[in-house]
């Protein structure tokens, strides 16, 4: 248990050192932190509701972060480059955050022109019904998938470690990131980075 302690703290270590420097995109984080909560809670009356808070409020909210305000050039303060941080992120780096978006933004497509996704869902069902639906789904395969593949590419040790991270990365999110808007209001964009380090990095 505490091997597979300190490996959720290290993939939380270098996920918010490497992918968090930005007090705007650690703003973000929390906001879509206090969202996934909500959508937490939907789950057991509302899936399809879950589903539409999670992506357009949670998954917007963060993913804009890391897109539009994380620095990608060569990080001074670990003296390694965008390039290295991609290569070994244990989770969704950029190229596969591009897909999973880009399968994403399909799906209402193709309900628009299938609305009964090949036979698989009522025709006459509500259209943001079916969608939370389908997107929801998107979000169990995609984190099955990369649990999967790091059971493969690194040992299922660490592949249930990530997943147990990721389901988990709200509570932590709101835990170290509720200070942010207050340093972004005091003009700090970047974080030092000389806190939440854990003990065995």
């Amino acid at each position: 248990m505490n091997d597979f302690l300190a490996k959720v703290r290290t993939l939380r270590w270098d996920d918010h050192r490497y992918y968090h420097q930005s007090r705007i995109n650690q703003t973000l984080h929390l906001i879509s932190a206090l969202s996934f909560l909500v959508a937490y809670g939907l789950l057991f009356s509302d899936p399809a509701l879950a589903g539409l808070v999670g992506w357009l409020v949670g998954m917007v909210s963060r993913q804009s972060g890391h897109i539009f305000f994380e620095p990608r050039g060569f990080d001074t303060i670990h003296n390694t480059t965008y390039e290295h941080k991609e290569s070994i992120k244990a989770g969704y780096n950029m190229q596969r955050k591009g897909i999973l978006i880009g399968v994403w933004l399909g799906i209402p497509l193709l309900l628009a022109a299938r609305p009964d996704l090949f036979g698989l869902m009522d025709a006459q069902g509500a259209f943001a019904h079916k969608l939370g639906l389908l997107w929801l789904g998107l979000a169990c395969a995609g984190v099955t998938l990369r649990t999967l593949q790091l059971f493969v590419l690194r040992s299922p040790a660490w592949g249930l470690a990530w997943a147990f991270k990721i389901v988990t990365d709200p509570f932590h999110n709101i835990d170290i990131y509720w200070r942010s808007p207050i340093a972004l209001l005091r003009g700090q964009l970047l974080d030092p980075l000389d806190e939440h380090q854990p003990a065995e990095a």
